[in-house]
């Protein structure tokens, strides 16, 4: 990431993430519509046909409530991606979902992993852990809403529920705070003011010659020099003067 790439919003911020989350409801709403179950296509670890799941797994889930709540997250934080890290965003996504699903086929139990909970944990460790490390008040601050809304996630990633693949919550983990670790000097930076440049001089800027030492504004008005012309008549003036300062 270029050093003097700001924090923008673009069109992509919001557009990539919908795209994302309407193919996965596409695949849902297909198995629905025609019956069919693809949880075939899932990871199945140790075994080479399971493989294919390693890129088909994100988008197959068993239930309207299972792609409910993983959909919501990861619209949520791939936004937050793209918004904060958008040079790296497609690589920490792509990767993300490979290197996730891979982990997974070589630690799982032989079972059908399928959903996108894997990315969402890769997303959620790679967002606060780079928060982190970055040290950069905006993405701590980032970090910590994360923790805030999905720290309770953290369990997920050991066997305490039945039917739950601890082993993609863990291997999503995992990858992104490697890929944290990978990424940590690609920062995007804030635009700074004109006062935060270093050859920043006080005695130049336009806005502070409106005060003076101590911070009082200088109320200043121009006025423009008036001159009558000699070939004009004169101008006489009527005073009109107080009872005792007139002389009779």
């Amino acid at each position: 990431m270029k050093k003097n790439q700001n924090f923008t919003f673009t069109t992509g911020v919001i557009a990539y993430p919908v795209l994302f989350v309407l193919l996965i409801w596409l695949v849902f709403w297909f198995e629905v519509r025609f019956g069919i179950n693809l949880s075939k296509y899932g990871v199945y670890p140790q075994s080479l046909k399971g493989l294919r799941g390693v890129l088909f797994s994100p988008f197959i889930h068993g239930s309207i409530t299972h792609i409910y709540h993983n959909t919501v997250p990861l619209f949520v934080l791939s936004m937050a991606l793209f918004y904060f890290y958008r040079s790296i965003a497609w690589k920490v996504l792509f990767f993300g979902i490979l290197f996730s699903g891979f982990l997974t086929w070589s630690i799982g139990r032989p079972s059908y992993h399928i959903g996108a909970s894997g990315v969402i944990y890769v997303l959620v460790s790679f967002t606060f852990f780079k928060g982190v490390f970055a040290k950069h008040y905006r993405l701590v601050a980032l970090s910590l809403l994360v923790v805030f809304l999905y720290g309770s996630m953290i369990w997920y990633t050991m066997p305490i529920k039945e039917g739950v693949s601890w082993e993609g919550h863990l291997s999503g983990l995992i990858t992104g705070l490697i890929f944290a670790l990978f990424f940590r000097k690609e920062i995007a930076k804030p635009e700074k003011y004109v006062w935060e440049h270093d050859d920043y001089n006080p005695d130049d800027d336009p806005f502070l010659k409106h005060f003076d030492k101590d911070g009082n504004f200088i109320e200043q008005i121009e006025q423009p020099e008036v001159r009558l012309d000699e070939t004009e008549p004169k101008v006489y003036y009527h005073y009109v003067y107080k009872k005792e300062d007139s002389k009779t």
